[in-house]
């Protein structure tokens, strides 16, 4: 007799079959660990404490209204994804879905700037966790030690995903477990017993911006939401290792977005209420606040215990945003677009892509070495991976806004029904409004290259990208691998769902 989990694990690989591609992973993650992972990747943690004392520079507390904004954006920008991702459960995320709804050259350009921006953001968030790793240990901070920690976090989360997806599920389990005592149990404590100010401190920009009118200061700190709400479409990135991926990943993603969003306000607006020395940060007196309020709120002791669920959450990051662009490698490779797909493609006995693995930790692990040699260069290229990711997002949202124009409806489990063309148009003016956001200069950055160093970047990947594009002509090697076939596989797969081939448990609202 057949259960339902093996009706259900059935109708994935049913699925993934119609696709063109047979299951090669362990479908071993459910909705939760999946959140999990989307959640560890978003770390609403990691993002309030970089930005903090940057936003209140720029903007002054009504900064905090920026993840509120940011947030509705990228909702839109999510259900658009889901809807792509129910019908497109497989591994690597933007790749595929790119690939499926435009083409494999498309796919190509728009994969190489996600890929690059994944592996500098690894890179950031392993040197932003050496701020915590220190002083847990009491490590003094230098370059050296940096350094040092930066690699050994790098070195922890390969370690954790050789393991294999059981293991990667597990400690993700643990980082949204600590992030969210680190955000909400905190932020909350913070509110309740150690509040300073009014809430309309909220709403008063406290000198921030000096002499010119408030709006532009206001544009100027939205970074404080842009640099946070990125790491849910890690849900869809391990597609084929999650059962009932058309299902449970739409609501992963959403659920990434709610949650993190709710932690960060309450984590932001717990720091700003009880800072005693609140007008100091926005004159940027304060180069690193969150520490002097913790100790303030917390003494000593609970300085300590907040730092170890801090590193808990950065080495939980860090592991899934390794995770995260080894199955994008994986992708990659398994359509034959990479040199040395073969070997990129190689898949470990417990079902781990070992070679994409080692090479989403060496990559950056050099990038390290970079930053040490030159350590103001860390806040540009996190600047410039920020970007590269929204870029990716938008390729994906006007992708499937060219496939809904051409007839498209979504033949996955799930969709937005008659709600899809009007949110598909949303979120793409969401997100260029969002990058032109990023690409303009912040007030005070002086000299061409620091005013410009994003676009810069930008221009020297795509040019980059599109240069071997050319001339390296990694797409001929997947000719005979579908592609802008949306309209196609939504038809084939009502089509299995209406004469049952398909497992009504996998494949039917």
């Amino acid at each position: 007799m057949t259960t339902s989990n093996e009706s259900a694990r059935n109708g994935d690989d049913e699925q993934l079959a119609v696709l063109g591609y047979t299951g090669e992973f362990k479908r071993s993650m459910g909705l939760f660990a999946n959140l999990s992972l989307g959640f560890t990747y978003l770390s609403p943690l990691v993002g309030v404490y970089s930005l903090f004392a940057f936003s209140l520079t720029l903007g002054g507390p009504p900064s905090m209204w920026w993840i509120v904004i940011v947030g509705l954006g990228q909702m839109a920008v999510a259900l658009v994804m889901g809807e792509v991702v129910s019908q497109y459960p497989v591994a690597g995320g933007i790749y595929p879905w790119t690939r499926r709804l435009w083409g494999r050259k498309y796919a190509w350009l728009v994969s190489w700037i996600y890929l690059c921006a994944m592996i500098v953001t690894v890179t950031s968030v392993a040197e932003f966790g050496s701020a915590f790793v220190g002083p847990l240990f009491g490590i003094t901070a230098s370059d050296l030690s940096g350094l040092a920690i930066a690699v050994g976090l790098l070195l922890l989360a390969l370690a954790f995903n050789f393991s294999g997806t059981r293991a990667l599920a597990r400690i993700a389990r643990i980082g949204l477990a600590a992030e969210l005592v680190g955000v909400i149990a905190l932020g909350l404590y913070l509110l309740l017993f150690e509040r300073k100010h009014s809430f309309a401190v909220l709403f008063d920009s406290m000198g921030a911006g000096g002499d010119q009118p408030y709006i532009l200061a206001f544009i100027a700190s939205a970074l404080t939401g842009l640099f946070l709400f990125y790491g849910f479409e890690a849900c869809g990135d391990v597609a084929e290792e999650v059962a009932d991926p058309g299902r449970g990943i739409p609501k992963a993603m959403i659920l990434t977005i709610v949650i993190g969003g709710v932690s960060a306000l309450m984590s932001y607006v717990g720091y700003v209420l009880a800072a005693p020395n609140l007008q100091e940060i926005v004159n940027g007196e304060v180069a690193d606040p969150i520490p002097s309020i913790l100790d303030g709120a917390l003494g000593h002791l609970g300085s300590k215990l907040f730092l170890v669920i801090a590193v808990t959450a950065f080495i939980s990051c860090v592991l899934s945003l390794q995770a995260a662009a080894s199955r994008l490698l994986y992708s990659f490779a398994r359509d034959r677009m990479l040199p040395a797909s073969s070997w990129l493609s190689r898949m470990s006995d417990n079902h781990v892509p070992t070679n994409a693995l080692l090479t989403a930790c060496i990559v950056p692990i050099v990038l390290c070495l970079f930053v040490y040699w030159k350590p103001d260069a860390l806040p540009r290229i996190t600047a410039f991976a920020v970007c590269g990711i929204y870029i990716a997002f938008q390729a994906v949202v006007l992708a499937a806004l060219r496939q809904r124009l051409k007839g498209w409806r979504p033949g996955g489990v799930w969709t937005l029904g008659r709600f899809g063309m009007a949110v598909n148009i949303i979120a793409l003016l969401y997100g260029v409004t969002a990058m032109i956001l990023m690409v303009i200069p912040v007030p005070g950055s002086e000299g061409f290259v620091n005013r410009w160093i994003v676009a810069i970047g930008l221009v020297v990947v795509i040019g980059s990208g599109a240069m071997y594009l050319v001339l390296g002509k990694p797409d001929r090697h997947s000719v005979d691998i579908p592609e802008d076939d949306a309209i196609e596989v939504a038809d084939r797969l009502r089509a299995l769902r209406s004469t049952g081939t398909v497992p009504e448990t996998s494949l039917e609202h």
